[in-house]
């Protein structure tokens, strides 16, 4: 008999089940304590590790009658965190087996609160599980810890995909999903997907073949100083034009990046300005949400002007080293920002975008 106990993150048990790829036998499982033990945040994530400590007594969910698969997935889960099995008896006297780290793999921080996770990154969690289960038996867990960034990031754009709606007044026929294989997976990956969806008339279309990118949210800003009437663009390599053979590598654009998950698109546009150009905005204000390219694309992008002091010293080389980030500032007069809208001299949509929002409100911010 496999009887394993759970503290942290697998004690909500709809990740639990995904890890597992089937429903949980309420039967088998009870709520249980592990005496000499207290669970504590780690800073490196939304989980927690436990750690030896007297007279604690850390609480959790045992397990029991678990079959070598189950084993199997649950390893390779919780082995991407680092996580291997050890032999504990529980405070009922109970002999189980229960995940943990090294003492100094993660960094630990405060008594970790299993509901502030629950209401904060379970559902986030469980979408993340979705993707990292989804390459059992063709991934090492150690291939799967490096895409790790990556795949939270996705299970972040999926938490804030699920409550956005643009209220469009469109067409909501029906889709039904043959099914979805994940074709390739690196710093983005990308999907197929078999589907026949509604038609206008009622009917259903025949199976399709569809792919698409997918990619996690990201925040778009344009500092812009009222007062000196000019804006801020950066520069830097781009993969785009050297994938469609652009003579022009280095781009202007707004100040961009991914959403990290916990974070607000705002949070995220102001920490980009200070990594990218070390600016801090004095207030956002919203131009658009929306997604970049709809038939090729999860990318959803929210999209801002932020209010800044832009002195000549603002012109600087930015980004962060560990991201091998090199990214130049360029101080532009509206004006001049405008003639090159004007002239189709801004290859990149969203900022062309901003600079006729910016031309429409531009009195507005200036007074």
């Amino acid at each position: 008999m496999n009887s394993l106990f759970f503290y942290g993150s697998l004690r909500h048990v709809p990740l639990l089940e995904t890890v597992l790829g089937r429903r949980l036998d309420a039967v088998n499982s009870r709520l249980a304590a592990l005496a000499g033990y207290a669970v504590y945040a780690v800073a490196e994530g939304p989980f927690p590790m436990l750690v030896q400590q007297q007279g604690a007594n850390a609480q959790g969910l045992v397990v029991t009658d678990l079959s070598k698969q189950d084993i199997a997935r649950l390893d390779f889960y919780e082995g991407g965190f680092d996580y291997d099995l050890i032999d504990v008896s529980l405070e009922d006297g109970t002999l189980a087996q229960v995940y943990v780290c090294a003492a100094d793999r993660w960094q630990a921080l405060d008594v970790w609160d299993f509901s502030d996770w629950e209401q904060r990154w379970a559902e986030m969690s469980c979408f993340a599980a979705v993707e990292v289960m989804g390459y059992f038996l063709t991934h090492t867990r150690d291939q799967v810890a490096a895409m790790f960034p990556q795949i939270r990031a996705r299970a972040w754009s999926k938490f804030l995909g699920a409550y956005r709606h643009a209220g469009q007044g469109v067409f909501e026929g029906k889709v039904e999903i043959e099914k979805i294989t994940r074709a390739y997976v690196g710093y983005f990956a990308f999907d197929e997907v078999s589907l026949r969806h509604e038609r206008f008339d009622g009917s259903m279309s025949e199976l399709l073949e569809r792919s698409y990118m997918v990619a996690g949210d990201a925040a778009l800003v344009l500092p812009y100083d009222p007062v000196r009437d000019r804006v801020l663009l950066v520069e830097q390599v781009r993969m785009g034009p050297i994938g469609r053979g652009d003579p022009e590598i280095w781009h202007l654009e707004p100040i961009a990046g991914r959403i990290d998950p916990g974070e607000t698109a705002e949070q995220a546009a102001q920490r980009e300005a200070r990594e990218e150009a070390s600016l801090d905005l004095s207030k956002l204000e919203l131009v658009s949400k929306g997604y970049a390219s709809p038939g090729e694309s999860t990318a959803y992008f929210h999209i801002f002007v932020g209010l800044a002091d832009l002195p000549d010293a603002a012109a600087v080389i930015g980004g962060l080293a560990e991201e091998q980030e090199n990214i130049r500032s360029r101080l532009i007069s509206f004006d001049k920002f405008m003639k090159m809208a004007e002239r189709q001299s801004l290859a990149n949509t969203p900022l062309a975008l901003l600079a006729y929002w910016l031309a429409y409100h531009r009195s507005r911010l200036r007074s």
